[in-house]
């Protein structure tokens, strides 16, 4: 950039660029700080009976929940043992290709 212009506000560039960081605050990390939030609070939800998709898609219906993993039911007497970080929100979270 260089030294500023003759009559330019040194403050100008430095305003310019704190405006650039605000746009990224409100635009970019705090909607994300929010879904991560809301994820969060869905997991910790989890009840027996939920049916749930993971992040590997596998579809089930939540048989046990302990501290940090759940029991699902795939199958008849198909049970696995899934950490709740694996478990998404909703099917909208699941990026389908087509």
């Amino acid at each position: 950039m260089g030294a500023p212009q003759e009559g330019e506000s040194p403050y100008s560039s430095f305003i310019f660029l704190l405006l650039i960081i605000v746009v990224f605050y409100f635009f970019m990390i705090r909607p994300q700080m929010k879904k991560q939030k809301d994820l969060r609070k869905y997991r910790e939800s989890l009840a027996k009976g939920d049916k749930i998709i993971t992040t590997g898609g596998i579809y089930g219906k939540i048989a046990e929940v302990k501290d940090q993993t759940i029991i699902v039911d795939v199958d008849n007497n198909v049970k696995l043992k899934i950490d709740k970080s694996a478990v998404l929100k909703d099917a909208s979270d699941l990026q389908t290709k087509k």
